[in-house]
């Protein structure tokens, strides 16, 4: 069982601390996880809707990987406390990243259900190599990297889908 940064008693005066958890999405039990991908499913999705293009997107999600990493390695400094569950802002990385095809499939529910089923699916289960870079890179990327390729194996599922039903 992960730690939780409940240890860490500064943490709700921390902006860092609000960031990694989603806004607090991740401070949702059970699963915090998947709390937090909706949450970044929501913000995803209203991004596309309003007609954010696919090149800020694209960008949003490199801004939060460099922040989310940044964040993560100084939440892990002051608490001690390596990817707790708490911790969310991986979660958005990888969502958003799951999220890219549907600039081109559209962003109705059914595509944005199956992203978000898959995502969690790959992020829950890490089959290799997600598992094994979850266990083998440490700090802030470390937390991240295992979402980010969850996320690229989730586009690949949502691509063989698309094509699966456009037959």
């Amino acid at each position: 069982m992960k730690q939780s940064l409940d240890i860490w008693p500064d943490r709700f005066r921390s902006f860092s601390f609000w960031l990694a958890v989603g806004l607090g999405s991740g401070l949702i039990k059970p699963a915090p996880g998947t709390w937090g991908s909706l949450f970044a499913l929501l913000l995803g999705h209203l991004m596309i809707v309003n007609g954010v293009s696919v090149e800020i997107f694209v960008a949003a999600i490199v801004g939060v990987l460099v922040l989310g990493t940044v964040t993560i390695n100084r939440i892990e400094k002051l608490s001690g406390v390596h990817d707790a569950p708490e911790i969310v802002i991986d979660e958005v990385v990888g969502m958003w990243i799951t999220m890219l095809p549907l600039y081109h499939l559209g962003a109705d529910y059914i595509p944005l259900l199956l992203a978000f089923v898959l995502f969690r699916i790959f992020d829950i289960v890490k089959p290799w190599p997600i598992g094994w870079l979850d266990k083998q890179v440490t700090g802030g990327f470390g937390v991240m990297v295992d979402d980010i390729v969850a996320g690229i194996f989730a586009i690949l599922g949502i691509e063989i889908f698309a094509t699966l039903l456009m037959q």
